[in-house]
């Protein structure tokens, strides 16, 4: 499809892509009221979801970014206004995101979709609902966007589109934008509590003995793959973490309707987070680039009330190019 213009636009302070970030995370949220259920996995651990339900045979599941959860804001406000439009939400927690530790020595990385089919298998085959709608934000996104891409050939029936916001679709592109100095409030605030979930990880499982003195002195997430996410999950380094992890390669095999919004000040994306052509060759990826929008911010004012552009373009994509099953 041809890369769709966006028709979000906002004044300053929100012209400025840091503004519109850190704003969004720190004051723009709902209190939701969760109906939390632990859904046991295939290999002997948990994930968490949150449901918040008003009685739909549509469902649309949330995944956040990274270190994000439920009460994440991006979550909360999109799940408030999937539910006003009758259509019931769920929350996907990422292992050891949701308040409590998973039991595992592995947690979730960017590229960890088989989390995403178990939990959408199992929505399917304990629950009636005809559709299911996948939303992601950052991390999130890139989990839905590579799980789709995997799945082209068997995509579940009952998953009628998604739509991603503020996409790392090319980690090593985004990683070495994340590297530059602009970035490392972000960076810092990351490597805070990714720190001490790896510690923690180290205290349970005697096994892994990461180099403590060399993890209390990360400065990039990269050092923090390289004692964490290589090691446990099998990469021969970061490098081959983001080329494997990555949803880029694989977004032409996409089959269903999939709107990726992908602001072009976003402070986390380098160039190759925007992938033009393969949009533009495709079906079945539309690709939205606002001017501004910050990471997951797309805020036009101090006012809650007014900053639901983000949650009304999500609800336009489901009411225009996603078919939903009524009957």
């Amino acid at each position: 499809m041809p890369v769709i213009s966006s028709d979000y636009s906002t004044k300053f302070p929100f012209t400025n892509t840091h503004f519109n970030t850190i704003y969004r995370s720190v004051f723009v949220k709902e209190n939701m009221k969760y109906n939390r259920k632990r859904i046991p996995t295939f290999d002997a651990d948990f994930i968490d979801l949150d449901f918040c339900t008003v009685g739909s045979n549509t469902i649309a599941l949330l995944i956040h970014g990274l270190e994000g959860s439920s009460k994440s804001g991006y979550m909360t406000t999109t799940a408030k206004h999937l539910n006003s439009l009758d259509l019931d939400t769920a929350l996907f927690n990422l292992r050891g995101c949701s308040g409590e530790d998973n039991k595992l020595l592995g947690s979730y990385h960017s590229g960890k979709t088989d989390d995403v089919a178990w939990i959408i298998n199992y929505l399917t085959k304990n629950y009636t609902y005809k559709n299911i709608i996948l939303i992601g934000f950052s991390l999130g996104g890139n989990l839905v966007l590579k799980y789709l891409g995997e799945q082209a050939n068997t995509t579940n029936a009952k998953i009628k589109g998604a739509i991603t916001i503020s996409v790392p679709v090319d980690i090593d592109s985004s990683e070495r934008e994340m590297e530059k100095s602009k970035n490392k409030i972000y960076t810092r605030r990351f490597l805070k509590t990714m720190k001490s979930k790896v510690l923690n990880k180290a205290e349970k499982f005697p096994d892994y003995s990461p180099n403590k003195q060399l993890l209390n002195n990360v400065k990039l997430l990269k050092d923090i793959e390289n004692l964490y996410t290589v090691p446990v999950f099998g990469f021969k380094n970061p490098e081959d973490y983001w080329k494997k992890a990555s949803s880029k390669p694989i977004l032409k095999q996409i089959s269903i309707p999939t709107l990726i919004i992908n602001a072009l000040d976003d402070p986390f994306l380098g160039t190759e987070c925007y992938p033009y052509k393969i949009a533009e060759n495709s079906d079945f990826i539309f690709l939205e680039t606002p001017k501004y929008g910050g990471h997951v911010g797309f805020l036009t004012s101090f006012k809650t009330t007014k900053n639901n552009w983000l949650p009304k373009r999500i609800e336009k994509f489901i009411s225009e190019k996603i078919h939903i099953n009524t009957i």
